[in-house]
This record gives structure tokens, sequence and C-alpha cells, in this order.
């Protein structure tokens, strides 16, 4: 089988940045700011500007930036956060690093994204934090969220590894709740060479704690005040990041015109289209439904035009998950997403006639006759 269609082409971001980005590269090599440094410095600063906070504390890996959040916001051993079902299992990582017991929550129906309602009903004299993650490019519903959280006292930690850009009543996520965290994955909408991630707060203590985390535990040169992480990030993301920055606001832009484009050719079609529930959404993912998924995605994959699953396994149905005795039958739609659900390729750089390809492909296979 020949690939027509990837499922994504991080080759064009480059295209785009490939000078400017090179041009700092080669100075990164004269200096020798290889591990935080001017680079990640100025990164940060511009991070903070655009998305309105006063810290932006860049890390090594979007984990790693879950992990420092759950230590830097007083998580302890024994207590319980509330985290969705449905979510990359990243989430629930930085739970267990902190040595906490994740309490999986099931999903809402139109988005993925965390059932407050169900939340609430889990919630015990343990449970501290919740961690809404804002999936697919789309906020989870804050105004509940943060309702649940006042009337329980809990913190709330946002995941915002795939929603960068997006907005909740007119701020970036990520700035509602007390810290929030990124992940620069390469196939983010804003994507490293490699392995990134960022968190950001507005409370001072907050980000110092993070700061010292994420370099060795460091109050000053060669003093470690607590036990810390190497969870630095290393100055060519730095880089990257920074140029690819200045461009993600056009970038997302053209991912909501092809989201559209998808919208408007499959109407009709027995398949469920993502809906935009919560205000906003900037499309890292065009996730369709349907209890063909299986069959659909053969027939793409038979025509040139691959496709992505995210998530293919609930995490209440992961094996080292598994001591927590969750009932799978208490995650009823957590498990129709995990069944049914099929990412269309949806990228920067794709063209309206891929789209209207891949579209015209999927209705091959569902239109009667």
């Amino acid at each position: 089988m020949t690939v027509s269609i990837p499922f994504n082409n991080l080759a064009l971001q480059w295209q785009e940045i490939a000078t400017e980005a090179g041009a700092d590269i080669a100075e990164l090599f004269v200096n020798s700011a290889f591990t935080n440094g001017r680079y990640v410095d100025t990164f940060e600063r511009e991070v903070a500007q655009w998305l309105d906070t006063p810290h932006a504390i860049a890390v090594s890996s979007g984990t790693a930036a879950l992990h420092l959040a759950m230590l830097a916001s007083g998580v302890l051993p024994g207590d319980e956060v509330l985290v969705p079902a449905h979510t990359f299992i990243a989430t629930i990582w930085g739970v267990l690093y902190a040595g906490a017991t994740p309490v999986l929550c099931e999903v809402e129906e139109a988005t993925g994204n965390i059932d407050v309602a169900d939340a609430a009903r889990r919630v015990t004299s343990r449970t501290t934090t919740i961690i809404p993650v804002h999936l697919y490019g789309q906020p989870a519903d804050l105004g509940a969220i943060g309702a649940l959280a006042a009337r329980h006292g809990l913190t709330v930690i946002e995941d915002n590894a795939q929603s960068i850009g997006a907005r909740w009543d007119g701020r970036m996520l990520g700035t509602h709740g007390l810290i929030g965290c990124y992940s620069f994955y390469p196939g983010k909408n804003l994507g490293a060479a490699g392995e990134g991630g960022m968190l950001t707060t507005a409370d001072d203590a907050v980000a110092e704690r993070l700061r010292r985390l994420r370099n060795h535990g460091e109050s000053e040169r060669y003093i470690h005040a607590e036990v810390g992480y190497n969870y630095r990030m290393d100055g060519f993301q730095g880089i990257i990041l920074r140029h690819k920055l200045h461009r993600l606001h056009a970038w997302t832009e053209r991912r909501k015109v092809l989201a559209a484009r998808y919208t408007a050719a499959l109407s009709g079609l027995p398949l469920r289209l993502p809906e935009v529930r919560h205000q906003d959404h900037v499309w890292h993912l065009y996730v369709v439904r349907t209890p063909r998924r299986d069959a659909l995605r053969a027939h793409l994959r038979a025509a040139g035009i691959e496709t992505g699953q995210h998530y293919p396994v609930p995490n209440h149905r992961q094996p080292c998950l598994a001591y927590l005795r969750h009932d799978p039958a208490g995650y009823p739609v957590a498990e129709a997403w995990a069944d049914h659900g099929l990412s269309l390729p949806l990228f920067y750089g794709m063209t309206d006639a891929e789209v209207d390809r891949v579209a015209a492909a999927v209705r091959a296979f569902l239109e009667p006759g």
C-alpha cells in the first residue's frame, strides 16, 4: 500500500521555519546554550506574553510538566486526583509519580472531555485535585469544573497538551487553574523536534518551585533545597518552538478551515462528527465515530490514507492500572469513544483537495450502494 495522504506531515512546518531557525541553530553551537539558556528563556517569555500569564516554565516533556504540577500543587501520597478515563495515559503518570491515586471519571458523550457530574459523584474526603483534559483541541467545561472545585476545595490542574491557543471565556486555556500543563510532542499543534513541555501559573511561589524542581532542586548553584529532577528543556527545542510559536495562530486558523471542510463534506452520513460544545476548538484532531471503525480504517488504508486512533484502550482497561479495580461497566461512554473513534488526517499544510479525497473515500465506504 502506497501512502498518498499521511496522517501528518511535519516536514511542511520545518520548510516554513528552516531559514530562520537554521541560523539560530548554527549560533547555538557557537555559544553552547544547550540546556535551558538564552533560547529557552526567550521562548518562555514569548509564550507567557502570548498566553497572557505571568509565568511560563519550559520542561523536557508534557509528562514532566504533569509530574511537576502534582508536586508543586501539594499533591501527596494517598491523595486522590480526578482524571478522565478517556485520555492519553501521561495524564495519569503525573498522579502516580507523586504517589497519589488516580480516580477515573466518565467522559462527555459529545466531546470526550471529563463528565463533571460523574466526577462530582466520585469525590471523597481524600480528593484534593481535578485534572480536566482539554481533549482534541476543545476546552473541557471549565465553568462546571470551577464550581465543583470551589464546592469541595479542589485544586484545578489543566492538561492542555492538545489545545494550546484555545480559549474559555476569552482567556487562554492553561491559565484558569493553579497550573497549566502543555506537551510539545512533535505531532501537537505546537510541536518540538523531539520532546518538550511547559507549565504556566500566575502564582509566584509555585513558579519558583517549578523552576527549582525541573533543575535538580537547586535553590542556588550546587545547593539542592529538595529532591529535584532533570526536566530541563534543551536550547535546540527552544529555538524550534519559538519560530513555530510565531506562526501558530495562522496555522491554527488553517486547521479550523480544514475541519469545517471535513464537516461540510461528511454531513448526512451514518457517522458521528466532532461537535463544538464548549466555546472554542483548535482542532488538534478531527475524530469521527462509527461502530464500523476498524472496517472504515482498513478501507482508508487500502486507499492510501493514513488514520489514527486516540485512544483505543481506555485507562480503566490499562493493565498497569488493574490494581485500582475499576469496573469497566462504569465507563460506557469512554468505552464507546475507544471502540468507535477514528482520527482523520488533519495537519497544517494539508490541502483542500486532500481533505476532499479523504471525505470522498469515507463517503464511498458509508453511503448505500
